[in-house]
């Protein structure tokens, strides 16, 4: 009889692409995957620490768990790496599986079965290449590739890196490999995620990153391709090469660049190895050689020495720049980290803060969109909502809301936009 195993993630998309690896791996060691947590025999949480709020209903949920008497319920992701105590305490029956350790998923579970499960055997760090591996990809019409684990980074507020580690690139010929199988088995998007895809390969003395996004372009396949999120200080060395890779008809025409701030002053707390006005410089000419280009940005609110000339520098930045996609983090304090060590803003400070800078946001993405109104443009329809809605992208990987009987799923289409909304359009197939 197989044993139902049920999977929950949480956080970013490297961690789902983790899950596709979870899956794909006790898929193929006999287990069945179950989307009923009532019914699993095994729960695993694929978890993450970036945001407290999101910390903090993970712990709610592995302390819940500990009802569960007769299940296995095993912790992955990041916070056994930097909370494996705190875990023990919530539910002293979760077994741990470093975020470093995602192909010993069937060892780990044999191990406890056969009780001869060590202390820290799956927590010890080991460079582990999540690529070419066993995976159900939860779209099959998208394949996440990471290129990457860890960064070169020392931000003073940031707990991912305890977990993450130092930069380790992944082999250029593997990440090829695993790109190609995918689009073989039907994939039309690529996602290319890591903590920063922009120093792929620093760890080895050269930037590399637009000589593999070239190769990957190449590849004899009709698909887009989705670049994530890269810091500024990185972008920088390379943006000539970048923005000419971003004309390529293939690339979607989307920027992710946090800033995290907009007040040098700030930065250097947070030690962010760049000024704002080089980040300005990076996102005025990519908007130049590419107008119409999606801009994506995200900035932590009240940081512990943000006053208010800081914040009114990160209101004007959103003004400046308009950003279509900002993600907005209330600063979380992490004990581990020096910035955690820090006296915290007022609560009440912190969140009349962020509502400014979303009010903010959404009057300029509004006005972003308006270009877009009455406009014929081609989409790619990569999601299935509901039985008559489906979800889209354009050419900048905007969202396009489509209502439609036929089938549209995985296909290019042409719609009219005919509303717009902060951060979707609503468009009619012709």
């Amino acid at each position: 009889m197989k044993n139902y195993i049920y999977i929950q993630t949480f956080g970013c998309t490297a961690n789902q692409n983790n899950s596709e690896i979870l899956n794909g791996i006790l898929t193929q060691s006999g287990y069945q995957i179950t989307n009923n947590q009532d019914i699993a025999d095994i729960i695993i949480l694929n978890t993450c620490i970036v945001k407290q709020k999101t910390e903090d209903k993970i712990k709610r949920k592995i302390q819940d768990l500990k009802k569960q008497k007769n299940k296995l319920i095993i912790i992955t992701g990041c916070m056994p790496e930097t909370d494996a105590k705190v875990i023990q305490q919530l539910n002293n029956k979760a077994i741990l599986l470093g975020t470093h350790h995602m192909r010993d998923i069937s060892n780990l579970i044999k191990d406890h079965q056969d009780n001869k499960l060590k202390d820290k055997k799956y927590l010890d760090y080991q460079r582990e290449e999540k690529l070419n591996l066993p995976k159900l990809p939860i779209n099959k019409l998208i394949s996440i590739c990471q290129i990457s684990e860890g960064c070169l980074g020392n931000c003073s507020y940031c707990k991912t890196k305890l977990a993450k580690g130092k930069l380790f690139s992944y082999s250029e010929q593997d990440i090829i490999k695993t790109i190609e199988s995918d689009l073989k088995q039907g994939a039309k998007e690529v996602w290319i995620t890591s903590q920063d895809n922009a120093n792929y390969n620093l760890d080895n003395g050269e930037q590399k990153l637009p000589e593999l996004l070239k190769k990957i372009l190449n590849l004899n396949h009709k698909f887009k391709l989705r670049l994530g999120m890269m810091d500024p200080n990185n972008v920088f060395p390379i943006l000539d090469k970048l923005i000419e890779i971003y004309k390529h008809p293939k690339m979607y025409k989307l920027l992710h660049i946090p800033i995290q701030a907009g007040s040098n002053k700030i930065l250097k707390h947070m030690n962010r190895l760049y000024t704002i006005e080089q980040t300005e410089q990076i996102i005025k000419k990519f908007k130049k050689q590419i107008p119409n280009i999606t801009i994506s940005t995200d900035i932590i609110v009240g940081y512990p020495t943000e006053t208010k000339q800081d914040h009114k520098q990160n209101l004007d930045f959103i003004k400046k720049i308009k950003p279509d996609v900002f993600n907005l983090s209330k600063f979380s304090s992490h004990k581990q980290t020096s910035a955690g060590k820090l006296k915290p803003l007022l609560i009440k400070t912190i969140h009349k803060r962020a509502k400014e800078l979303m009010d903010e946001h959404r009057k300029t993405a509004l006005q972003n969109k308006k270009k877009f109104l009455n406009k014929t443009i081609k989409v790619f329809v990569n999601k299935k909502i509901s039985e008559n809605l489906f979800e889209a992208r354009d050419e900048n990987y905007n969202i396009v809301l489509v209502n439609s009987k036929d089938d549209l799923l995985g296909k290019n289409i042409k719609v009219k936009i005919k509303n717009i909304g902060v951060h979707h359009m609503i468009g009619i197939k012709i």
